[in-house]
């Protein structure tokens, strides 16, 4: 039973497997020049405790699976020096580890009154077989915003307080990574949900402009109609794609290239439109559909609140570990309480979606340092600037579409 005192000493097992997964830190211990090993017994149990965590997570946050369990069990086991571990959902069991799975359906029974009850159930193995090492067992409830989702089976040769106290310990460090799990799918389900709610807005207008001035070229330039179409076809592919929550910028400027032509094709040069990007940013990871609503608010602000020519700029820069991302307008621009009620979500419902949807999005990913900063005034145009960090842990683009990245327009 070795390991669970190493558990037990271990102020409160599940206390510090939070504390070492939340700093994502693990105990080094220090040695002397030699290479002999200074530490207590104490940091030494910390130690394997904490390493033990750290390995036995990151199966656990993809939520409560066969695999999931399976990998899990592997690593806790040897937590508790006991012959066999288990994890159970409702309905069965997920993953066995250790000699004894004769013994699962007498498991099982025990498991349903914990899902039943929420409470933690030890129970005795009968067995005529005297070689088995499976004599006692207890389980624990997994729980998860106070609905029990599984538990968590040890099984062992006798009956011992320090294990039961140990099986309850880990079942609920086990039910923080579910929880931290099921905040993920939550995370990316509000993301997706924004998602829509940007392409909801790509307005039906815009696509009946849009078709109607490829219709216009069809007689007089079927050259140019054709070219078109492919870019409209293009265009709305990558706005409805349904794979990643990122993409490269290069994808995104190259989406903002198809969107300004198809508004060319209506406008011709009322819009005058400025690109100064450098190459080697192109690569970096942005928020899915994070920059092309930026850009149609400029040209909406340009083209329907002026008869004069509208002027856009689009920059994006290497500054070290950051992309700095500039979208200007010379438009109508906004009063700037306006703008901080729309960004609030003070303001109508339908007015501001896009720029509110993108600055949530950027703090959600990056933190709020990273959302966007917008210079405006009323007929003074628009100028946003955001920050992206070129690496990020989970922050990763999809596979490229087969297309050029962006020149200037």
């Amino acid at each position: 039973m070795s390991g669970l005192i190493l558990l037990l000493v271990v102020a409160g097992g599940a206390l510090l497997f939070a504390a070492g997964l939340a700093t994502g830190r693990l105990l080094v211990r220090r040695a002397a020049p030699g290479g002999t090993d200074l530490g207590t017994p104490v940091e030494r149990a910390t130690f394997h405790t904490l390493h033990t965590a750290s390995v036995a997570a990151p199966p656990l946050r993809a939520g409560l699976t066969e695999d999931a369990a399976r990998k899990a069990v592997r690593r806790l086991r040897p937590l508790f020096g006991t012959a066999a571990l288990g994890l159970t959902d409702e309905d069965r069991l997920l993953a066995w580890e250790g000699p004894g799975r004769h013994h699962e359906d007498t498991a099982l029974d025990r498991v349903r009154q914990v899902l039943a009850t929420g409470r933690t159930q030890t129970f005795a193995v009968g067995c005529r077989d005297t070689d088995c090492l499976v004599r006692w067992g207890a389980a624990a409830p997994l729980t998860v915003d106070q609905r029990v989702l599984g538990t968590l089976v040890v099984l062992g040769a006798r009956e011992s307080a320090s294990a039961v106290r140990a099986t309850e310990e880990v079942a609920r460090w086990v039910s923080v990574q579910l929880e931290l799990a099921e905040l993920d799918r939550t995370r990316t389900g509000l993301i997706e949900a924004e998602i829509r709610a940007l392409r909801a807005q790509i307005s039906p207008h815009f696509i009946y402009n849009s078709l109607a001035a490829i219709a216009s070229f069809v007689r007089t330039d079927p050259e140019r109609a054709r070219e078109l179409l492919l870019e409209f076809a293009d265009f709305t592919r990558y706005s409805f794609r349904r794979h990643g929550e990122f993409t490269t910028l290069a994808e995104e400027l190259r989406s903002i290239e198809q969107f300004l032509e198809l508004v060319r094709a209506r406008f011709g040069q009322r819009l005058e439109v400025t690109l100064q990007i450098a190459p080697e940013v192109l690569p970096v990871a942005v928020p899915f559909l994070c920059l092309q609503p930026l850009v149609e608010n400029a040209v909406k602000h340009g083209l329907e609140g002026s008869v004069e020519r509208s002027r856009i700029t689009i920059a994006a820069q290497d500054e070290g570990a950051l992309a700095r991302i500039v979208i200007e307008d010379n438009g109508v621009g906004m009063e700037p309480d306006r703008l901080r009620r729309i960004l609030r979500g003070e303001d109508s419902p339908a007015t501001g979606i896009g720029l509110r949807n993108v600055d949530e999005r950027l703090r959600q990913v990056y933190g709020d340092d990273h959302g966007m900063v917008i210079e405006t005034g009323v007929g003074a145009g628009m100028k946003i600037t955001i920050r992206i960090p070129k690496y990020r842990t989970g922050v990763h683009s999809g596979p490229p579409r087969s297309t050029s990245a962006p020149g200037s327009a």
